[in-house]
């Protein structure tokens, strides 16, 4: 993915989310925003994972299509380094009505990241999740019981 000149640049300024940057001095790569905008709008993805790179950028990392599940989406987590999330999710709401979320989810798995890594990714979170106009659901998740499907469903639900 490749980062595209803003439509918004006025006067050598960007005044739009893919210009976002937190005290970390990281800030959410234009194609990056663009995937937000295909997961939310077109709905073809069931998720998309982000990372940080080299230090100073939030890139997009993999996609998996509406036909992949939960599970597959875990799968795709590493185990030693944090990563970003937006991912829809399937729930049955009180009435029994089927719906889907998008959900913003902070994966941070404990003791297998550096203190660095972990402090990297939780003081840009903030611009992460400013650019995602919309998000109101958040999964902090640090192991695998954090990301249980069955517990995820029920706060959507509540």
């Amino acid at each position: 993915f490749e980062a595209k000149t803003c439509a918004r640049l006025t006067s050598g300024v960007c005044h739009c989310p893919c210009s976002l940057t937190m005290s970390s001095g990281v800030r959410v790569a234009a194609a990056s925003m663009e995937l937000f905008t295909q997961i939310k709008m077109k709905k073809d993805l069931r998720f998309v994972t982000y990372r940080i790179r080299d230090s100073s950028e939030i890139v997009a990392d993999c996609t998996g299509p509406k036909s992949e599940t939960w599970d597959d989406f875990v799968g795709h987590l590493p185990e030693d380094e944090p990563r970003y999330a937006l991912v829809d999710i399937p729930y049955q709401d009180q009435e029994g009505m089927d719906r889907s979320k998008l959900v913003f989810v902070h994966w941070s798995p404990d003791g297998r990241t550096t203190a660095r890594q972990r402090m990297l990714y939780a003081s840009s979170k903030l611009a992460m999740k400013s650019a995602l106009v919309g998000i109101m659901k958040e999964v902090q998740a640090n192991d695998m019981e954090d990301l249980a499907l069955e517990g995820i469903q029920k706060k959507l639900r509540g």
